[in-house]
């Protein structure tokens, strides 16, 4: 069971933990879908994922939610990393661009969000999900509000 109070770490202290422990007992989407925090800076985060058959839309190549998905992720965490003990933020709004297909197949997803501004109440951020090759499969862009 966790013992850890998210409300009384900053957002960094909290990204950092996630990363360090390695939460299993917490639903989450990055549990479901096998995310893995590579990186926790002021601002920025990296995290990763194997992908798997289950994602797969009826073509056959990775389904675009989990590309956004990661990209809500990284950006809302780098946003969060600036947050002080006890705020929060909610995505108003998420611009996804599509470039190529992901594979199935167990294919290493790297996605990395950056934030652009941090202000009291709306923060914004970037974010891109590149394949093990290095190739880029979608970026995007986000609207945070701070709560």
């Amino acid at each position: 069971m966790t013992t850890a109070d998210p409300t009384t770490m900053t957002g960094l202290e909290l990204m950092r933990w996630v990363q360090t422990e390695l939460p299993t007992d917490i639903p989450s989407i990055g549990r479901l879908l096998g995310m893995r925090f590579d990186e926790v800076d002021h601002g920025r985060i990296v995290i990763s994922l194997d992908t798997r058959p289950d994602f797969a839309n009826p073509l056959g190549t990775v389904h675009g939610g989990i590309a956004a998905t990661l990209l809500d992720s990284v950006m809302g965490c780098a946003v969060h990393t600036t947050l002080p003990a006890g705020a929060g933020y909610t995505t108003l709004e998420l611009k996804v661009n599509y470039i190529r297909t992901a594979r199935t197949d167990g294919q290493k997803l790297i996605a990395e969000g950056t934030v652009v501004h941090a202000g009291r109440r709306v923060a914004t951020a970037e974010g891109k999900v590149l394949d093990e090759q290095g190739k880029l499969i979608a970026h995007a862009t986000t609207t945070c509000m701070i709560l």
